[in-house]
């Protein structure tokens, strides 16, 4: 018979209401949706622009170029020594993200073990296909799943895993004979702790089976709109990856590539990003604190874990009253209810507002 989709409402629907009570405000920040606003860097727009004659269809694999500019980043950022070819592109990392039940094959009834708090798209994809979600950050819920999947730095709560901490889940997901997909969009972000890959010969050793491991170029290089994204590891699982994306035709624009490919070659760029965001998170989080709130994890990352012991929507319909818009942490898992999540990716001036609203009386 036909199965319904379950699906959670999408989260955001939730929050328009009281995202209106904020938009009311002369002085409106919206710190609820981590889309950076800083400038795409020059030199990727041109590379852009160079490559717009086009003409072609581009392949699902990626230029040779670009796998070889990722892989060389993930040697230079992460320590991770890999063969290019076991890489390839995304449009983005959230296609990849929601798609991956499908693409490694699950099936109705497959259990996949997401993060206590995470990135909904985690549970989403799981469910699309029919799969059992179980939320836990304990190796020992790996038994019995088929995909497990990890986030560090975390999102929403910025918090970094230990090499230690990675070793144990991946050590525990190949016991279950399960796939393990490390999301580490954030990694170049580690502020208070420096973010592993899963990658990394600290987590792994030399053998990467079963180990998946998710970038993109979204944050590190202002380009959530280019919609770039790559996944690299054990080389069998990309070669899968690979013949059933050429089948659906996911294909990245080969001018994207083109930009991409400049993007991951330079890392100036993300020196002066990751400056912006230090800046910005000097201004906000001693305003939380001024005013009353305890900002937990956020050891990386673009955004800021923070409660003062309430429902998360009371937080949330508090800050809007002072125009100052946050996501709910219930969006992200159950375990996150108390706490609200604010991004760093609004402007010097829409920070500035924000905390001096925050913290401007004795209670928010």
């Amino acid at each position: 018979g036909d199965r319904e989709l379950s699906l959670p409402d999408f989260p955001w629907d939730r929050l328009a209401p009281l995202a209106q009570v904020a938009r009311s405000h002369e002085s409106f920040a919206d710190l609820s949706i981590g889309s950076p606003v800083d400038p795409t860097p020059a030199f990727i727009q041109q590379a852009l622009a160079d490559a717009a004659d086009a003409p072609g269809y581009p392949t699902v694999a990626g230029t040779e170029a670009v796998r070889m500019a990722f892989a060389d980043w993930l040697r230079r950022r992460a320590g991770v020594a890999l063969d290019p070819i076991a890489a390839i592109p995304s449009i983005g990392s959230k296609e990849l993200v929601a798609l991956l039940p499908f693409l490694l094959g699950l099936r109705a009834g497959d259990r996949v073990v997401v993060p206590t708090v995470a990135y909904p798209t985690y549970a989403v994809g799981a469910l699309v296909a029919g799969c059992e979600v179980v939320a836990s950050d304990d190796p020992e819920a790996c038994a019995g799943a088929r995909l497990v999947w990890v986030n560090s730095p975390g999102n929403p709560n910025g918090r970094v895993a230990t090499a230690a901490q990675l070793r144990s889940m991946v050590e525990a997901a190949r016991t279950a004979g399960a796939v393990i997909a490390s999301d580490e969009c954030y990694l170049e972000f580690g502020w208070e702790a420096t973010p592993v890959s899963a990658l990394h010969p600290d987590v792994i050793g030399d053998d990467p089976s079963g180990v998946l491991s998710l970038h993109a170029l979204s944050k590190r290089s202002n380009m959530a709109g280019y919609r770039f994204g790559a996944v690299a590891g054990d080389p069998d699982l990309i070669a899968r990856l690979l013949e059933i994306r050429k089948h659906l035709g996911l294909m990245v624009p080969m001018p994207v590539q083109q930009a991409a490919t400049s993007a991951w070659g330079d890392d100036a760029h993300v020196e002066e990003q990751r400056a912006r965001y230090l800046r910005r998170r000097a201004v906000l989080r001693p305003a939380l604190e001024a005013a009353g709130f305890r900002v937990d994890d956020s050891e990386a990352g673009l955004y800021l874990w923070a409660t003062r012991g309430e429902g998360c929507w009371e937080t949330v319909a508090a800050l809007a009253e002072r125009g100052v818009l946050v996501a709910p942490g219930d969006f992200y898992g159950q375990a996150g209810a108390r706490h609200v999540r604010l991004a760093l990716t609004a402007t010097d001036e829409a920070i500035g507002g924000a905390a001096a609203r925050i913290s401007g009386g004795d209670t928010v």
